[in-house]
């Protein structure tokens, strides 16, 4: 029993990893005041869980919800490239509390407050992840690519770029480096990987309720990345 909890934890643990590290992106790396960031996890696991239950694999439904979630940080810097510090985090807030009401109100896609349950535990090259322990496996695995791909993206001329429009935007655009597409960019990098973190979470718990994705889900997210070190990947 007591072996079965430990999987469950470090499941949780390498899904929330990948969203601590997305996270990292915009908010550690490019300063940007990110408080939307569930709602990206929230697109994710909805999108993953609605394609896969009409009938759609894994696979396409996991890039599926990192996509989606892409296209909406996208929509998402559009009006906060004049945005900064204080304003900057409400407005993404309110994004937060944009998709929430999205989510317990369409009913006809999401069911509302009654959730979407019987999502499946993934198959993937005919391999399937259906046992706690052989998902923890797959969480894993996702979790070091994911990593090593954020790190690369960090210590890439884009991520010195990001940095420097953390540290001083105005000496960045004094440059030449067009910090608008800096941040958006960064955004929509943070948020795709959001969305993956979102589809493993639903295909997990297997069932998906807008009160997994209020505000309050974001602060231990936020906890990891301030106790962790803002623009830390250890």
């Amino acid at each position: 029993m007591i072996e079965q909890y430990f999987i469950h934890l470090f499941i949780l643990i390498g899904i929330y990893l990948i969203l601590a590290l997305s996270l990292q992106i915009s908010m550690g790396f490019t300063g940007m005041f990110n408080f939307g960031h569930i709602a990206f996890f929230a697109i994710g696991a909805y999108t993953s869980g609605l394609l896969a239950l009409n009938g759609f694999p894994f696979w396409f439904a996991f890039l599926s919800a990192g996509l989606l979630a892409m296209v909406f940080g996208y929509i998402l810097s559009l009006p906060l490239k004049k945005l900064k510090g204080d304003y900057l985090a409400l407005a993404t807030m309110g994004f937060s509390f944009v998709i929430y009401a999205i989510l317990l109100n369409w009913t006809e896609l999401t069911r509302g407050p009654l959730g979407i349950p019987g999502i499946f535990k993934p198959s993937l090259l005919g391999i399937s992840f259906s046992s706690n322990l052989a998902f923890l496996i797959l969480t894993f695995i996702i979790a070091v690519v994911c990593y090593f791909l954020i790190r690369r993206i960090v210590h890439s001329p884009f991520g010195h770029v990001l940095e420097a429009v953390r540290d001083d935007e105005l000496a960045s655009k004094m440059l030449g480096k067009n910090t608008s597409k800096a941040k958006a960019l960064a955004l929509m990098i943070s948020a795709f990987f959001a969305g993956l973190a979102g589809s493993l979470y639903a295909h997990y718990i297997t069932y998906i309720d807008p009160s997994s994705f209020t505000i309050m889900a974001l602060i231990p997210i936020l906890c990891i990345v301030i106790i962790g070190g803002l623009a830390s990947l250890k």
